[in-house]
């Protein structure tokens, strides 16, 4: 077993702890045990997103890259001369998955038995690209059948199209999936190109949670990964400051109700948000529009919106918004007061009494959220590619001050930079 240093990161309050190291690989690890839970989740994952539509070389040089190429990528990689991954993980009885988000990609396992095995082979099939023209070509055709599939999902189809209306040039804008034309421009060269810039242990976290100890993590990393040299790569910086590319987008598709999706986007002086904010920022949010706030409330009394109204922030890096939607039987009246509602709130800020029990539900959430294995994975390494630990959320919240919400939330809505995407029912005859 290698020589490593494991850093305790735990916060007393919550009675929580976990471990973290740099492996001499160059990846980052971190394990939490947890005591009589039965099994356990591993999240193998790489800072290479549908927003990377190009990388910058050490030479400064930028090199485009088709979009859809990191989903395209993790597709690929269960791929093998012999046996692919997914039949490797069924020998096991371990169920595994990947997904690729605008951020990251990210490959998974849980499993209440064979621990030691899975991670060896979770480990192993991400470091063993397979790629040749013909399999390439192949798997073209499937996620050509895959983009054309998203495009009869009604939620999915209404995201985009709210995000393509926000951003003129921020890729958040593309399809994680790209377009069938974007596909066709992929090769097993660029391939392999993307894979050594963005499959870098560098560039990379192994997060593990529940039945397993990080001594177990530690001599499966030993034995499995290998010498890494190399830096991460560097994601080309986006900025898109300009106003929404249109105010709304209507269409009709195959839904029973009218949703509506509301956005409201930001104009970024940081890269990354940092926790503070972030956490200003959603409970300025549960305290304006969340269940149980006067606005939910109203909108509810009036038949606006039903229960499954809801809200978000959705940011990243060099992106940030605000996202606001559901069904409802007049979607643009909806949106109409919500947007009034959200510009005057930054005008005139919040009750502290608002602020706080936002933040008491915020406490809540989150000290529930540590029973759950794959949240918790998936937070610690969300928060490793952010710069900070799974317990700054915890000290943020209680920091923050009514104040620091009302700060954040004067910064937040102006009336130019929202956009409206509305889907219909299709009429009948």
């Amino acid at each position: 077993m290698s020589e490593v240093i494991w850093e305790a990161i735990n916060d007393a309050s919550l009675e929580e702890a976990y471990y973290r190291c740099k492996h001499p690989s160059g990846l980052e690890i971190q394990v939490c045990t947890k005591p009589g839970y039965s099994s356990a989740y591993a999240l193998f994952s790489t800072k290479y997103g549908s927003i990377d539509t190009a990388v910058v070389s050490a030479d400064g040089a930028v090199t485009e890259i088709p979009e859809g190429t990191a989903h395209f990528l993790e597709h690929k990689l269960f791929e093998s001369e012999d046996l692919d991954a997914f039949a490797r993980f069924a020998k096991t009885g371990a169920s595994a998955n990947a997904f690729t988000s605008f951020e990251h990609t990210c490959y998974e396992f849980s499993c209440s038995g064979n621990f030691d095995e899975n991670l060896g082979i979770l480990l192993d099939f991400v470091q063993s690209p397979y790629f040749t023209e013909a399999t390439v070509r192949k798997e073209q055709g499937i996620i050509g059948q895959e983009i054309r599939m998203y495009q009869d999902y009604p939620s999915w189809v209404q995201m985009m199209s709210l995000l393509q209306s926000l951003y003129q040039s921020h890729p958040v804008r593309c399809d994680i999936a790209g377009t069938e034309q974007s596909i066709a421009e992929i090769t097993a060269e660029r391939l392999h190109d993307c894979y050594r810039n963005f499959y870098n242990l560098h560039n990379m976290i192994l997060a593990v949670v529940g039945n397993a100890t990080k001594e177990q993590v530690l001599a499966v990393a030993d034995r499995v990964l290998k010498p890494c040299e190399g830096s991460a790569a560097v994601r080309k910086r986006m900025d898109d400051d300009a106003l929404p590319t249109q105010n709304i987008d209507r269409r009709k598709m195959a839904v029973t109700v009218p949703t509506f999706l509301l956005g409201c986007k930001e104009r970024m002086d940081w890269r990354i948000m940092p926790v503070e904010e972030v956490t200003a920022t959603e409970l300025a949010l549960d305290a304006l529009a969340g269940e149980g706030s006067a606005l939910y409330e109203q909108l509810l009394e009036e038949g606006l919106i039903n229960a499954k109204f809801s809200q978000e922030l959705f940011t990243g890096e060099d992106f940030c918004s605000v996202l606001l939607g559901g069904e409802s039987h007049c979607p643009a009246l909806a949106a109409e007061k919500i947007t009034a509602a959200l510009t005057a709130a930054a005008r005139e800020g919040l009750d502290p009494a608002d602020v706080e029990r936002a933040r008491k539900k915020a406490w809540g959430r989150m000290v529930m959220g540590f029973n759950d294995i794959e949240d918790l994975a998936r937070r610690m390494t969300e928060d490793w590619f952010n710069g900070c630990d799974l317990f700054s959320q915890a000290r943020a919240l209680r920091a923050v001050t009514p104040e620091d919400v009302n700060r954040r939330l004067a910064r937040m809505f102006r009336p130019e930079y929202f956009a409206l995407s509305i889907i219909d029912p299709i009429e009948e005859g």
